[in-house]
């Protein structure tokens, strides 16, 4: 049967692209990944033998969302049935299509059919979008010599502005290590993760990762020794320093503000003033305090099975005036939120189940080793890896 012809998921495929829309100036489908995962999932480059699916794929998105729509191609075994699927895609009233000018079985190393894509943008009525020039193109020149070779509205590009996004500068592009040093800044100022800033420099270093830059930047093991590299521990030093006082002085006004509230515990268990059966604590979820297979809703489902229950259900509220999320999670007629506000809601489900876990004695106020775990009812769930939670 194939499950996207029900109404039942094209209602939940329209409720899931409602979440994102205000978030993004369009909603693209990659029809295009060759991976074989993606290959055998029925996804990417799969859908290019499935137009009665991507048709109301389309369909149901363009009727549904206010943004627009647009979808990412590679070609079909030939140039008459790749005209004949974009016209298809043209059909259901996306804005514009991207294509890879490779096909399915194409890797990077064989040459991009610029010819093709040009002539489809000249027989369809929408943009097309150029892709698959990164391994031509190493200065903005070449960006709009792409574009004009494949006579399309505008390019798009992935591994060569992965190698330097200065190559969209028309001034010409920045020296590798200029560039490095502008994002370790952006790293550094935001408290990204030292695993995806290495990931993305060594993106940066590319040709150079055999040179003994190269080999001293494969060495590192923290943000520290990035920094050093390119001069910058000082910078990192003096962030870090402010970042500290900072978080130093927010916790005292927290505490000032408790000792006002009658000297109540910040994590006490606050009585809902319309069910006494609502336990809320002011608890934020920090993504870096946890390992991506012990979030906080992974760890209270893990706990369900074990004590063999259904999941429990989550509920959540969006603030109209800054978009922020505050959820509640229902367990054997109790609620669990957190009384802050959180920035999306996947965030705040999560800062409702830490307040479940908590309440529930599953999960502790602070983990102090990795090894540590936790038991409850006879259940133990381990926290390896799951840091101390930031309580504001």
């Amino acid at each position: 049967m194939d499950l996207l012809s029900s109404e039942h998921v094209k209602k939940r495929q329209t409720k899931l692209s409602f979440k994102w829309e205000n978030d993004v100036a369009a909603i693209d489908i990659n029809m295009g990944c060759p991976k074989e995962f993606s290959i055998k999932g029925g996804m990417g480059a799969a859908l290019l033998s499935q137009p009665d699916k991507v048709r109301q794929i389309l369909t149901t998105l363009v009727e549904n969302v206010r943004k627009p729509v647009t979808c990412k191609i590679r070609l079909c075994p030939t140039l008459e049935e790749t005209l004949h699927f974009c016209h298809l895609v043209e059909s259901c009233g996306v804005a514009a299509v991207a294509i890879h000018g490779r096909r399915k079985e194409e890797r990077p190393r064989h040459a991009n059919h610029n010819d093709i894509i040009r002539e489809i943008a000249h027989q369809i009525s929408i943009p097309v979008i150029a892709n698959g020039g990164s391994m031509d193109i190493s200065s903005n020149a070449d960006v709009e010599r792409f574009r004009s070779e494949t006579g399309c509205s505008s390019v798009m590009l992935a591994r060569s502005a992965q190698w330097n996004a200065s190559i969209f500068r028309k001034d010409g592009i920045l020296p590798t290590n200029d560039v490095i040093r502008a994002y370790l800044k952006y790293a550094v100022d935001y408290d990204n993760t030292y695993e995806n800033s290495k990931y993305c420099i060594q993106q940066i270093l590319h040709e150079q990762l055999q040179t003994s830059l190269g080999f001293s930047f494969k060495a590192t093991k923290s943000m520290a020794d990035i920094c050093q590299l390119w001069d910058m521990e000082g910078y990192l030093r003096d962030v870090t320093a402010a970042r500290k006082q900072m978080e130093t002085s927010l916790k005292r006004l927290h505490a000032a503000s408790e000792a006002d509230d009658g000297g109540r515990k910040h994590l006490k268990a606050a009585a809902d003033d319309d069910n006494d059966n609502h336990v809320q604590m002011r608890v934020k979820f920090v993504r870096s305090d946890f390992r991506e297979d012990k979030l906080p809703k992974t760890l209270l489902l893990e706990w369900r099975r074990r004590v063999r229950q259904p999941p429990a259900p989550f509920h959540t509220e969006e603030r109209p005036s800054d978009r922020q999320f505050r959820s509640t999670v229902e367990l054997d007629g109790k609620k669990y939120s957190s009384s802050l506000w959180a920035k999306s809601k996947k965030y705040a489900e999560h800062a409702a189940a830490i307040v479940c876990l908590r309440h529930l004695g599953v999960l502790s106020e602070t983990v102090s080793s990795e090894q540590d775990t936790v038991e409850s009812n006879g259940c133990v769930i381990s926290t390896e890896s799951c840091h101390a939670i930031e309580d504001v």
